[in-house]
């Protein structure tokens, strides 16, 4: 590349990597992500800081770890006096577009310093940007093999985020319109370097889809979820108990799961329709397409669904990291230890822009350019809360009600995480509760917790101290501000009225 390029930027909510095809999914249907991870490299062991959207947000865009500045729950956003790289890229000359509303990531004030523009050009008719209308939609009549009709409760359905067909097909969702958004824009594109940031909903629960995607995918050929044995943190059996998981049949669960493919399928066709309308502005061979998601899902796993706090398991933590476009090299799968925080320190770094803040994250381009150094030694996500801070817990309607509730009366299950991954091992320290240990190359689902066996006692004192440093080296960063010592004071000295001329006392010698 001999001069900036632009970036078309999309950001899913809740995508598991496995739900791919490109990252190993035997049921998918995403031709449009499988050939942008063709046509340019895929991390395939890139893992998200934090299991929930707005954290796991306020840290890719920042660089700093959840921890290092408090961004660890939804009413901690990145406020306007932090840094994002998205305001980096505009400070530098981009024209930055956020096509579509995720007001999760930033609080009040910080958007207007890092988009030219942002929201929507046509507006979704459902859901809450439309005033809280929903999509009318239809639960499934279920049978067995032997074609039995299966009677399965609508709160079974209400409690695993499951709604099922829309059936209004004029609806405009947050998505759509998101993307009918940025084809508007992109038919007249900036003449300067440009940065379309899209941050879709899909495939984030409530699990639901139109036709053609709904019926898209066949109910018995979707997998059976993950079950699990050794110890596990309490919260597991705690959602399974609250929620009345355990109702729910192989074929309940393979309904849920293939609504949620064909969710993926259509955020796939979205990704599609950006792609054609950079083509159509003739600016393909300009662009250098980002994709990759906050966090994943459980999607039956263990018997759960969703996402929780604390919750650390690969489901939810790896991540789909696809970079392609611009004369990048197509270096196909990578799979080096890779963490959320890297994505836009290598946007920073292809597009010639120097971070203007202390960071984190290490670019990608070196491994995108057949480098053999190590990327990173260890993977680190992190999560949930100290007791004490209960009364700042989240609290939230139907359906979230269960889960809310759970977390107020059982602060300890959802007690700060931390995970620990390199190239074979997972190390999960838990505040309140035991860690757990899993070796991925020969349970890639970290599904059987070996903790406290003799034999791994090394590899388990080897993490717990890599996490050590880690907590060390990113607690905190410098301000790149730096202040006066011993500032004068324009205040009345002591003993005068605020009305007199106030007396400066000497200043102390330092």
């Amino acid at each position: 590349m001999t001069h900036q390029p632009n970036f078309l930027i999309v950001v899913a909510d809740q995508l598991r990597a496995d739900a791919l095809g490109a990252f190993g999914s035997p049921v998918a249907q995403t031709p449009n992500l499988d050939r942008l991870a063709a046509a340019g490299t895929s991390f395939t062991n890139a893992y998200a800081q934090h299991p929930v959207c707005a954290p796991s947000r306020a840290s890719f865009l920042s660089g700093w770890y959840p921890h290092t500045a408090g961004h660890r729950s939804f009413g901690s956003p990145l406020r306007p006096e932090e840094p994002n790289f998205l305001r980096t890229l505009r400070e530098r000359g981009y024209h930055v577009t956020w096509a579509g509303d995720r007001g999760d990531a930033f609080a009040p004030g910080a958007t207007e310093l890092s988009a030219d523009e942002h929201g929507f050009t046509t507006a979704p008719t459902s859901g809450r940007w439309a005033g809280g209308a929903r999509n009318p939609t239809e639960f499934p009549k279920l049978t067995t093999g032997a074609g039995t009709p299966i009677d399965v409760e609508h709160d079974l359905w209400d409690r695993l985020f499951y709604q099922g067909r829309v059936t209004d097909a004029d609806d405009i969702d947050f998505d759509e319109a998101a993307v009918r958004t940025a084809e508007g824009w992109l038919a007249e594109p900036p003449d300067q370097p440009w940065v379309l940031f899209a941050p879709l909903v899909a495939p984030h629960c409530p699990f639901r889809a139109p036709e053609p995607w709904f019926s898209l995918h066949d109910r018995d050929s979707m997998p059976d979820p993950v079950t699990g044995s050794g110890p596990e943190p309490a919260y597991m059996q705690a959602i399974r108990e609250s929620y009345g998981t355990d109702r729910a049949t192989p074929e309940v669960w393979r309904e849920v799961i293939a609504t949620y493919h064909g969710m993926v399928s259509r955020l796939d066709a979205h990704v599609g329709r950006l792609l054609d309308g950079v083509q159509r502005a003739g600016l393909a061979d300009d662009t250098v397409t980002v994709f990759f998601s906050d966090h994943g899902e459980y999607l039956g796993d263990f018997g759960l669904i969703e996402k929780w706090p604390s919750g650390l398991r690969r489901c939810i933590t790896r991540d789909p990291v696809i970079i392609s476009g611009a004369g990048l090299p197509a270096a196909g799968p990578v799979d080096a230890m890779v963490e959320l925080i890297d994505v836009f320190p290598t946007v920073l770094d292809i597009a010639g822009v120097e971070a203007t803040h202390r960071h984190f994250g290490h670019s990608l381009l070196p491994l995108m350019r057949g480098s053999t150094t190590q990327h990173r030694e260890y993977a680190f996500s992190e999560g949930g809360f100290l007791v004490e801070e209960e009364p700042m817990f989240e609290n939230s309607g139907f359906p979230y009600d269960r889960k809310a509730g759970l977390q107020h009366e059982r602060p300890e299950a959802v007690g700060k995480a931390i995970a620990v991954r390199d190239a074979r091992w997972t190390y999960v320290w838990r505040r309140y509760e035991q860690p757990e240990l899993y070796d991925r190359t020969s349970d890639p689902d970290e599904a059987h917790n070996l903790v406290g066996r003799p034999e791994l006692a090394d590899v388990e004192a080897r993490l717990h101290e890599a996490m050590l440093r880690w907590l060390v080296d990113t607690g905190d960063v410098l301000p790149s501000r730096v202040d006066p010592r011993l500032p004068e004071v324009d205040l009345p000295t002591p003993g005068r009225s605020s009305n007199a001329t106030p007396e400066r006392p000497v200043k102390p010698v330092s």
